[in-house]
């Protein structure tokens, strides 16, 4: 017979599963509007998203909730404690990821249509990807106890940080063939703003990555330089 602390828990990496699959739905539906052909945002994506953060931030107190009451109440043995405050520190990471999500939709819809944003789209694109599997496989991590996904995740970051890089190349290169005015200028700080918000999810994918290896050896590698 199952134990009330087992059940517990079991109810929490449920919780927490929901919890992962929509804000990776969040992503897929900030890739899909991005790629849209429509110059305009989808005001169905646009609604889906937002009511989707607002589901997020309800899990989010209520699986933090339970992860502070079982402790408490059923002083689990210090594996089951590591992989509760793993899943409470992925959560904390998760919901800054959807905050970025709806950061990320806020620039678009000034910038989406413009010269500028056809001109980096494909850096863009790649970039959330990126990010994206990023996290995706951070999870795959935590709830598989696969460390190798962990270690991908965490070594992958500067990916991340390169693509950013190459894009403000592209933009200086482009903006040197003809003269800067002030609407170049504005969407090129909501360009940079969205792949800002981009590197950070893919920063708090590698904290997540992070959360997993604490998870499943017990080692807290966080500012830790070179992993294997």
């Amino acid at each position: 017979m199952i134990s009330k602390k087992d059940e517990a828990i079991n109810t929490i990496l449920s919780d927490f599963e929901a919890f992962a699959n929509l804000l990776l739905s969040q992503l897929d539906l900030l890739e899909k509007d991005i790629n849209s052909d429509e110059e305009e945002l989808s005001d169905s994506c646009h609604k889906e998203i937002l009511a989707n953060e607002k589901k997020l931030d309800k899990l989010e107190v209520k699986i933090s909730d339970k992860i502070v009451n079982t402790i408490a109440l059923y002083q689990p043995v210090a594996s089951d404690i590591r992989k509760l405050i793993a899943c409470y520190r992925i959560i904390i990471s998760l919901e800054r990821v959807g905050d970025m999500v709806v950061n990320i939709l806020g620039h678009i819809e000034n910038v989406k249509g413009t010269p500028v944003f056809a001109h980096l789209l494909d850096v863009i694109t790649t970039m959330l990807m990126q990010a994206s599997n990023m996290v995706n496989k951070a999870l795959l991590a935590f709830t598989t106890d696969d460390r190798e996904f962990a270690i991908w995740t965490i070594k992958n970051d500067t990916v991340v940080d390169e693509i950013n890089h190459k894009m403000l190349k592209k933009a200086i290169k482009k903006s040197s063939t003809s003269k800067e005015d002030k609407e170049m200028l504005t969407n090129f700080i909501n360009m940079n703003g969205m792949v800002t918000n981009i590197e950070r999810i893919a920063d708090h994918a590698t904290n997540i990555a992070e959360a997993a290896i604490y998870s499943i050896e017990g080692k807290d590698i966080r500012h830790v330089k070179n992993v294997e």
